[in-house]
């Protein structure tokens, strides 16, 4: 009998070979971190720009069509320069305070002026120059929607000055806080693209700027009507089409949850747009362009920091809430405070986002963002937004205040009543629109 030999089929061989060398090269890619995703990047980068069209013209235009003819340069100026300010401010000290390593308060100085942003540093499957150029445009956005509390009578010298303390001191320790590893994100705060960070920050500062600066002379007696609303409903338009970069681009990548937010954004901001009609409708007889404008608006604000965490019935409600509640906020509740917000940067921006937090908390599904919120047994997760909303308007309040005082002490914050009387367009900036 002979003896029978065991032998290693070639093929058989020849897969081994192959399964090892893919092993290898995948251990060696893991060894090596994150790899460069050309999908990704190239969804960041067109995100990036929509957000920059958010603030200019789209900002620019919604807030220039609802003031004054002889005051819509001054507004356009001031959003525009807002863009230019914070770019730099990010560039030098934000983006390092924001998301550099720090502690659960602020972020350190390791990253100032963009120290060790190469070209080939990635954040995740995007570049980390891509990351921060995003994040520049949220801090771009953020203080240019406080200039709608206080236009028609802020100096400009004192506008520059707020803006630039403001993203320092206000805007880069909450994205810390939530975004950057600070102690709302530790906490489970859910805010996908800026519920928290953005409006509720913006709204509240804009809040406190309307009261430390005053109304405007002859507010509430003088009508005041908007000079031009074709630009405003064209900005508005502008926000609508950006906020898909602001929402689906918070995924960070070109996938399912990039997708599953730009749904319910569309979703809910239709459904605040048409809930803010039909109040001004009923209760005042007509429906405005004004008014569906400024309700796509608020539900623009709301489904943000909920767009990666909920599903499509949740973003209607929230819609539909954030329509009823920014439209009382602008109309009701202002009448009743007495304060002059000029363009409801408090009422749209301040209620919708404290709305929209907390409803995050409400509908939020474990299917999408990975955490349950109390329509599927987590009450706790709304408590956790009630936190972060508690958090972000002390904070925004109490420093904007400080910060908004020692600016009226130094250089003062009002224009004179002439200026104002005249129009800031040609006092301030020498320019008028014919």
């Amino acid at each position: 009998m002979t003896e029978k030999r065991w032998t290693f089929p070639r093929h058989g061989l020849l897969g081994l070979f192959l399964l090892l060398f893919s092993a290898g090269g995948a251990i060696a890619q893991e060894a090596a971190g994150p790899t460069l995703d050309s999908g990704d990047t190239a969804w960041m980068l067109t995100s990036t720009a929509l957000v920059l069209m958010m603030t200019i013209p789209g900002l620019a235009l919604f807030y220039g069509g609802m003031v004054r003819k002889q005051n819509v340069l001054s507004v356009a100026m001031q959003v525009f320069a807002t863009a230019c300010t914070s770019t730099i401010v990010w560039m030098v000290i934000g983006y390092s305070l924001a998301f550099s390593e720090g502690n659960a308060l602020v972020g350190g100085l390791s990253n100032l002026f963009l120290a060790g942003l190469t070209l080939d540093g990635m954040s995740g499957t995007i570049p980390e120059t891509v990351f921060m150029t995003f994040q520049m445009t949220f801090a771009i956005i953020t203080p240019a929607l406080i200039v709608g509390a206080f236009v028609e009578r802020m100096k400009f010298s004192a506008m520059l000055l707020f803006v630039t303390f403001w993203v320092i001191l206000v805007y880069a320790p909450v994205t810390h806080w939530v975004w950057g590893g600070g102690f709302l994100g530790e906490d489970g705060v859910l805010d996908f693209a800026g519920g928290t960070v953005v409006h509720i920050n913006a709204g509240v500062a804009g809040l406190v700027a309307a009261y430390v600066v005053g109304k405007r002379r002859g507010y509430p007696k003088e009508p005041m009507p908007p000079h031009n609303l074709v630009y405003t409903l064209t900005g508005a338009a502008l926000l609508w089409v950006g906020w898909f970069g602001f929402n689906a681009g918070s995924a960070l990548a070109a996938d399912g949850l990039a997708g599953m937010a730009m749904a319910v954004t569309q979703i809910a901001t239709a459904a605040a747009a048409l809930a803010w009609m039909i109040c001004e409708w009923l209760l005042r007889g007509k429906p405005s362009v004004l008014g569906i404008a400024s309700g796509a608006v608020a539900g623009l604000v709301a489904i943000t920091p909920a767009s990666g965490f909920v599903l499509p019935g949740g973003a209607l409600l929230i819609g539909l809430a954030a329509g009823v509640a920014c439209f009382w906020g602008a109309t009701w509740l202002k009448n009743r405070m007495g304060y002059d917000d000029s363009l409801d940067a408090f009422g749209v921006h301040g209620v919708g986002g404290t709305v929209g937090a907390i409803l995050t908390g409400v509908f939020a599904a474990e299917a999408v963002g990975g955490t349950p919120g109390l329509l599927e047994g987590n009450a706790v997760q709304v408590w956790i937004q009630i936190k972060g909303v508690l958090a972000t308007v002390v904070w925004s309040g109490i420093a904007s205040f400080v910060l908004l005082k020692i600016i009226d002490l130094v250089i003062g914050l009002r224009v004179d009543p002439e200026t104002e009387v005249e129009g800031l367009d040609l006092r301030l900036h020498g320019e008028v629109v014919h």
